[in-house]
């Protein structure tokens, strides 16, 4: 008999009817002549139950014969249920195996992050990944959605790079064909040259960074969405950077709130996520850190902890502007009232999440641009185009960077950023 095909996610339109499912055999436990799988299909998990007075014994003994993860094809009747997880339930009728699995190597019990990290091709179909798999498309399909609803062009910009955009002590560099050439950093520099033809563009694409590090804070290769507008001050790119995070927190709240509850998320945090933002610069943030006990020194830049205590003293995301200029990239245009600084802001991210936004109004002037080039010693003849774009109708404008990793870990709360992209890459981790 043919029945509807379904997907788990559109189960509630289907209430009192015969649907077929696609899927996975996520468990299986037995109540005597009842069987109750956990199935999924990629859009969400469902509870079916088999009756061993309602089935034929062929498909009550292909149920019994299932192991975790076989892939199978299986038809019932759809039933509103309070109690079981999601609100329904599937009372079965027909079981198909597609391929019954060899014996799953993840199990309920308690794995080493070594053990989950080796098997993360299989670890990615649990639950919880699964429901951080669902907010990261979210927050990436916000992004998305905010600058294109305002004007803003999506351009794509090079991975191969021939000159560094932050500083040349974590480059990859690899041979282009008997040339030197690195995996990007960032896109801002040739997003820079997309603003001065479109006005506003933005690029978003995986960056990467050769540090040698192992904290919680850190991977080697991450996703980043970047903003630039022509004519934009420091405090446009402000305003923008927080209606971007209000934008984001909002949709994924509004859309992802079943996958929050998966992952225990409190969510009352994230609710009080709205502007403005507390505003401080870095000489009060220096003033704080003092206050707390941090033995902290101005001229130098915020470790993870001193981050970890500013974004801890408040209740919503807070931007710290001003930073002295020795500690950031050399295209920071300085404050012109005090120049040892530079109009420069970062957002950090509450409860102890730190930095999720850097940006900056960039330096227009080609006289102080080449200058600070020699300062951060960096060949200028790799910048010659960079240095054009000072040359032909330059003008002020502001930009930063999000990253989605961050901004993954702190919405769904999680303690390392290893768990917020399918494939982590991180210092001694290339596989699977």
């Amino acid at each position: 008999m043919s029945s509807t095909q379904a997907y788990i996610a559109d189960i509630s339109n289907y209430d009192g009817t015969e649907i077929t499912l696609k899927g996975w055999l996520v468990n299986r436990r037995s109540s005597g002549k009842i069987q109750f799988v956990i199935l999924r299909d990629g859009s969400g998990f469902i509870q079916a139950v088999i009756s061993k007075a309602d089935v034929s014994e062929e498909v009550w003994e292909r149920a019994k014969g299932l192991t975790i993860e076989s892939s199978l094809i299986v038809r019932g009747k759809v039933r509103k249920d309070d109690r079981a997880p999601g609100g329904y339930e599937l009372e079965l009728t027909e079981l198909d195996p597609v391929q019954i699995a060899e014996e799953y190597p993840i199990s309920p019990k308690e794995h080493g992050v070594a053990f989950l990290l080796d098997n993360r091709h299989l670890w990615l179909r649990a639950r919880r990944q699964h429901a951080i798999l669902r907010i990261r498309h979210e927050i990436v399909s916000a992004c998305r959605n905010f600058f294109d609803d305002r004007g803003f062009v999506l351009a794509d910009t090079p991975i191969f790079t021939p000159n560094a955009s932050e500083g040349t002590t974590t480059l990859f560099e690899t041979d282009y064909f008997g040339e030197k050439a690195y995996l990007t950093q960032s896109g801002q520099l040739y997003n820079e040259a997309i603003a001065m033809s479109v006005g506003k563009t933005y690029c978003f694409g995986p960056t990467f960074r050769a540090e040698k590090s192992k904290t919680r804070r850190h991977l080697i290769e991450f996703w980043m969405i970047e903003p630039e507008v022509a004519y934009a001050l420091l405090d446009d790119i402000i305003e923008l950077a927080e209606d971007l995070v209000c934008f984001v927190v909002g949709s994924v709240l509004e859309k992802r709130r079943e996958e929050l509850k998966v992952l225990e998320r409190d969510l009352a945090p994230l609710e009080e996520v709205k502007k403005p933002f507390p505003r401080i610069t870095y000489d009060q943030a220096v003033e704080l850190l003092n206050k707390e006990g941090i033995a902290f020194e101005w001229g130098s830049d915020f470790g993870a902890q001193d981050e970890e205590i500013l974004s801890r003293a408040h209740q919503r995301p807070v931007t710290i502007t001003r930073y002295p200029s020795a500690v950031k990239a050399f295209y920071m245009e300085p404050d012109p009232g005090r120049p040892e600084t530079a109009l420069c802001v970062d957002v950090l991210a509450p409860e102890g999440y730190g930095e999720i936004i850097g940006g900056s109004q960039r330096i227009h002037d080609l006289e102080l641009l080449r200058q600070r080039i020699r300062e951060h010693k960096l060949p200028e003849d790799a910048f010659s185009w960079y240095l054009d774009l000072r040359r032909y109708g330059s003008v002020p404008h502001s930009g930063f960077g999000m990253g989605i990793e961050r901004v993954v870990a702190w919405i769904c709360k999680l303690e390392h950023l290893r768990e917020t992209i399918p494939f982590p890459r991180m210092l001694y981790r290339l596989s699977p």
